[in-house]
């Protein structure tokens, strides 16, 4: 959006039509102690020409992706983005970020999320999917208070491979009182099977799996967890990337009664870490308890293809105390750059993409063990995996050097990314820098 300011005249004219003297007369009602009566400290007026350049100047300072090889992942990866995705997001018909109150008028954007759902559905293997919610930590919580709900029940056992930050936003959801959590300690890189099954009972309204987990290694013991959980008639919460779908078993097949991820990987850029878009499915049972919004398809009255915002739990607005939830928007222009992608790259897309990011993971562990580095964990994974290096911070800051965006720093390791931007030359220096680094 340009800024044009508003020349002298205009603004007497603006102040004479609403009967104001001066500027100052709009904030009179600000009490006179917390005004600053002071002129602002800001720097000469400039030149268009004078503040592009020192906008480029203070711009190119940002350590960008796009200019060095990013190695760096945990949640959020540099995937490339096909141009037609942020052409289209520029058509003045979509360039809001809020769901239409009025569907009746707002058809085309209730088609873009009515096919988001649709698509998310195909790639989770899941039943119904809502129109996306704020990140995918936000999506995991709401999962979990959904499942109290469902089995009134409080107990959530969470095995400590799940995202960090997941976590965080899980035990903010939790204060409140409706969830108990209990943090389930992982046994070499994934989750423990074992302790997980042996903490189910009755209490327990819900197990979360992250599939590929917070370190990228898959989670091997799911069809033990899923029979355990649900023999005591618990949710099987699944959170997922959604590129790895492209190859792995979708939560679906794997009998998940609720599939959330982070959606950034679909079309969004890293952008300092958002907005981004939680997507969120599960199964027809849970439907009337998804939160979020729903968009649905029908028939107008003269029979032509319709859509609406469905199924709405009026306590998500009117009634807020009683509600499952209070989330009543979502992402809809990170949904629809996802929309966009996904019918760019299509099915046989995604899955060229997921195998080139799995190949090159793996070229990647090959160099690195040549160059001396041992992995952390001894465990199958998609595209990102921890190698262990005594000063993660310094390997970094020597990767930096080099002119390489390094990983997410570990206790003694680095947790590395492997996209399909990435090339073999590139993993060549990476693996070179971190060697030097440990043969010292």
């Amino acid at each position: 959006m340009n800024y044009v300011p508003n020349p002298p005249w205009v603004v007497r004219q603006m102040l004479d039509t609403i009967g104001a003297k001066n500027i100052e007369d709009l904030f009179a009602d600000i009490p006179e102690a917390l005004k600053l009566k002071r002129d602002l400290n800001l720097p000469r007026p400039q030149s268009e020409v004078e503040l592009r350049r020192e906008l480029a100047a203070l711009a190119g300072r940002n350590l960008s992706a796009d200019d060095r090889p990013c190695f760096l992942g945990a949640g959020a990866y540099d995937h490339y983005i096909p141009a037609a995705v942020e052409q289209l997001l520029l058509r003045s018909e979509f360039y809001t970020a809020y769901t239409p109150y009025q569907p009746e008028l707002s058809q085309g954007v209730l088609q873009t999320i009515f096919e988001y759902q649709t698509m998310i559905c195909n790639l989770t293997g899941m039943d119904l999917a809502n129109a996306s919610m704020y990140d995918g930590g936000s999506a995991l919580a709401e999962a979990c208070s959904l499942a109290c709900d469902a089995t009134r029940r409080r107990k959530i056992l969470i095995p400590d491979t799940v995202h960090p930050r997941y976590l965080e936003v899980i035990r903010t959801y939790a204060m409140g009182g409706k969830m108990e959590i209990i943090t389930v300690p992982g046994k070499d890189g994934v989750a423990d099977p074992d302790a997980i099954t042996s903490m189910i009972d009755s209490r327990t309204a819900a197990v979360v799996i992250q599939h590929p987990n917070f370190y990228g290694n898959l989670e091997t013991a799911l069809q033990q967890i899923e029979k355990a959980v649900h023999g005591v008639k618990g949710l099987l919460i699944m959170a997922v990337d959604p590129i790895s779908l492209g190859l792995l078993k979708p939560p679906g097949a794997w009998g998940a009664d609720i599939a959330v991820g982070e959606g950034q990987s679909l079309g969004n850029p890293l952008s300092f870490g958002g907005p981004y878009l939680g997507f969120f499915a599960a199964t027809e049972q849970l439907m009337r308890r998804v939160p979020g919004r729903l968009v649905g398809e029908t028939v107008d009255r003269e029979g032509n293809r319709a859509f609406v915002l469905t199924l709405q739990a009026r306590e998500q607005h009117i009634r807020r105390e009683k509600a499952g939830s209070n989330i009543c928007s979502n992402e809809a222009l990170c949904a629809l750059a996802a929309t966009i992608y996904l019918t760019l790259v299509g099915r046989e897309g995604l899955k060229e993409i997921a195998r080139r990011c799995h190949q090159l993971a793996c070229y990647a562990k090959q160099k690195l063990e040549q160059a001396g580095l041992k992995l952390k964990y001894q465990r199958p994974f998609f595209k990102e995996f921890a190698v262990t290096i005594p000063d993660p911070r310094a390997a970094n800051a020597a990767l930096l050097k080099e002119g390489i965006i390094g990983g997410y720093e570990l206790d003694g390791a680095l947790l590395l990314a492997f996209t399909e931007k990435r090339t073999c030359a590139e993993i060549d220096r990476l693996a070179s820098v971190l060697g030097g680094i440990a043969r010292e």
